[in-house]
């Protein structure tokens, strides 16, 4: 199957998945605990491998990020969008750059409607003027871990998820018989090819007489394009839903709890490639509040271990021909604003 065609297949099962569906709660969103990763590693390895071949999602704990600094980020995203909109458009979002601060652009095959949200991306290379100054920002109540100042501070939380992805995706790459520091090497930070993102996401609050209304998503249903995405939630902020089985005709749909001490994890369509689809890129959505649901403002961060442009995507049994990791994402990317 060439990449195009792997590409259109993907949209085509997308494009059928904007409907309310119904809840399945017999399967389980598994909770992976990091505790003694050294003396434990294998164990782990094997935990995340089963879950990531059969869902897709796990959530990670005892993960090693402090939730001081989690709560510190948090604080600091709802401050960036406390920003007037004319003052967030300073740092506009970069046209093929996946860089800076967009809002209700987001289109997905499965909807045809914007998502109900803005975001502001983190992308290391691409950020020249991007950044907002702390005189744009009232951080007086951010904690600590933002003394630095708000550029400083994202960089080193994004650094803090870089570094557990590629300690998650190292465990995949001694199942998949590469070298440990494999995705490390394809997810180099220090390369101006880098172009792994952070993802400070706002979700809008949902008046009720907009909850009912069909086609309307805080998130359509979509797989990711990376390898690995990272998101932190806050608690009592839920809405999000998984989907495995891109075959099933039966839309039955799993939420995700939302708690505090845990990362939900997911496959991207990348590692799916890499692992001749042995690991599972599954469809997810951010549904709308339901009656008596709070129905207020939803913050989430998002990690997107996304490989260096010119890393080269191979499958190892030869299914799919080789990708730069650049041209992977720019195809995607085009036949999602094509469809």
């Amino acid at each position: 199957m060439s990449s195009s065609e792997y590409g259109l297949t993907e949209l085509a099962r997308e494009s059928r998945m904007g409907g309310a569906g119904s809840e399945a709660s017999d399967r389980e969103i598994r909770r992976i605990s990091l505790r003694d990763f050294g003396t434990r590693r294998e164990r782990i390895t094997d935990e995340l491998w089963s879950a990531a071949a059969d869902i897709g999602f796990f959530q990670l704990v005892d993960h090693g990020i402090d939730l001081a600094d989690v709560d510190a980020a948090f604080a600091a995203t709802e401050a960036f969008f406390a920003l007037p909109d004319a003052t967030k458009a300073r740092f506009a979002l970069k046209k093929g750059q996946n860089a800076g601060w967009e809002k209700l652009t987001q289109v997905r095959p499965s909807t045809r409607t914007a998502d109900q949200k803005e975001s502001y991306q983190v992308t290391r290379p691409r950020m020249n003027g991007l950044w907002p100054s702390d005189d744009d920002l009232d951080l007086v109540d951010i904690r600590a871990g933002f003394r630095a100042g708000f550029q400083a501070a994202m960089l080193g939380f994004e650094r803090r998820c870089w570094e557990l992805a590629m300690r998650v995706l190292g465990c995949f790459a001694d199942r998949l018989g590469f070298p440990r520091d494999f995705f490390a090497i394809a997810h180099d930070p220090a390369r101006p090819t880098y172009q792994s993102t952070l993802r400070l996401l706002h979700y809008f609050p949902v008046p009720p007489e907009v909850r009912d209304t069909p086609g309307i998503w805080r998130a359509g249903a979509h797989t990711d394009f990376d390898c690995l995405t990272l998101l932190f939630q806050r608690a009592g902020q839920g809405g999000l839903q998984v989907m495995p089985g891109k075959e099933a005709d039966d839309e039955r749909w799993t939420s995700v709890p939302a708690t505090a001490d845990a990362i939900t994890c997911n496959v991207g369509d990348m590692l799916m490639r890499w692992s001749d689809d042995a690991l599972a890129s599954t469809f997810h959505r951010v549904r709308l509040p339901s009656a008596g649901e709070y129905d207020g403002p939803r913050y989430s961060l998002a990690f997107f271990a996304q490989a260096n442009t010119d890393a080269v995507i191979t499958s190892p049994s030869g299914r799919y021909p080789d990708i730069t990791a650049g041209d992977y994402l720019r195809q995607r990317i085009q036949a999602n604003f094509a469809s």
